[in-house]
């Protein structure tokens, strides 16, 4: 096999490879919520997955630092919350689910998203 085509056949891996753990490679951990958690809002929401008990309060502290308009609204259909979140404010948002599941969250625009895992 001639050298080119070695050389195109690697690099060609290696894209595949990067492109494979850029998408699919990093991976969240939850954070285990009890009673109240502080949610930055910056490039996103962080921590973005979090793990609360079911039946139980929770109060949610929502301080959005980012300028971007997108992230200027939550909206959390499950607990039929829309919420505008003011720029280097805390917002606190109580909640106390019912049902166990996955529920998302996102910005007003559903660009940046989240989710509430309880349990």
């Amino acid at each position: 096999m001639p050298i080119d085509k070695i050389i195109v056949s690697v690099i060609g891996i290696l894209g595949i490879l990067f492109t494979y753990l850029y998408f699919f490679g990093k991976k969240e951990e939850a954070v285990e919520a009890k009673g109240s958690l502080d949610i930055t809002v910056e490039g996103g929401y962080q921590p973005s997955q979090i793990v609360i008990p079911a039946n139980t309060p929770m109060t949610l502290n929502f301080t959005r630092l980012d300028s971007n308009p997108c992230l200027e609204e939550l909206v959390m259909p499950e607990f039929k919350i829309k919420r505008t979140l003011p720029l280097n404010e805390k917002i606190s948002i109580k909640i106390k689910p019912q049902k166990t599941g996955s529920f998302p969250f996102s910005c007003g625009m559903n660009m940046f998203h989240g989710k509430i895992i309880v349990k």
